[in-house]
């Protein structure tokens, strides 16, 4: 049987992809998670329930591919001219996303349906977690460049550290809009940046709460970030 007869099916569509999910998000915001349905977010697409069955197997897939696809378009590891202001910025663009309801919302949901999916949450880690923390290697690279922080030789402890950033940064801004229920402004943005670089003593800070951006070779030493 030749390769095109074994072939079931038409490809995937970008375009009925982006209409799906953005169906997914807008029902969320509308509906809430306990009253979304597949079928809902079909009939909101124009597409038929079907196609949504042959690309997620269930509704915490599509909607943790729906607030993927609001993460990939709105972080972004953006060049603010030293690491403290670089931290800062993201603080605040990851606050401001979370706050969102089709993401804060859903992310929530989907967390707790996770505490008893391994699959679901395999899906979270990988469509999520792991695509973001890319930012933190990036960010961390372009101070390694600016002189800010020192080059690391062991792969898998720069490895490491990556992931214990990106644990202190997502954990906390999501604890403190999703459990505190607080918000984060810049000056609570500007004051966790100081901690997370400069640890509780504030060693090295340089009043950088008070005068924002620390300044260059004010840095803790050796892989603190």
């Amino acid at each position: 049987m030749s390769p095109s007869a074994r072939r079931t099916g038409r490809p995937r569509s970008a375009e009925a992809d982006r209409a799906i999910l953005g169906a997914t998000r807008a029902a969320l915001v509308e509906l809430g998670w306990a009253k979304l349905t597949l079928g809902d977010v079909a009939a909101r697409a124009g597409v038929a329930k079907t196609t949504l069955y042959r690309r997620w197997a269930s509704k915490c897939e599509l909607v943790v591919d729906a607030v993927a696809a609001v993460f990939d378009e709105h972080l972004e590891a953006g060049d603010h001219g030293s690491l403290h202001a670089d931290v800062e910025a993201a603080v605040i663009r990851l606050g401001a996303l979370l706050e969102r309801p089709e993401t804060g919302t859903a992310l929530m949901a989907v967390l707790a349906e996770a505490t008893h999916d391994e699959s679901l949450r395999c899906r979270v880690r990988s469509a999520i977690v792991d695509r973001q923390k890319r930012l933190v290697t990036i960010g961390r690279e372009r101070a390694r460049l600016r002189g800010e922080l020192p080059r690391e030789e062991d792969p898998e402890a720069s490895a490491r550290n990556a992931d214990l950033i990106f644990d202190a940064v997502a954990g906390t801004v999501l604890h403190r809009l999703m459990v505190s229920a607080e918000p984060v402004d810049p000056r609570w943005a500007r004051d966790f940046t100081d901690l997370l670089l400069y640890g509780m003593t504030g060693a090295g800070s340089g009043g950088a709460a008070a005068a924002g951006p620390a300044p260059h070779g004010a840095q803790k030493p050796a892989g603190s970030v």
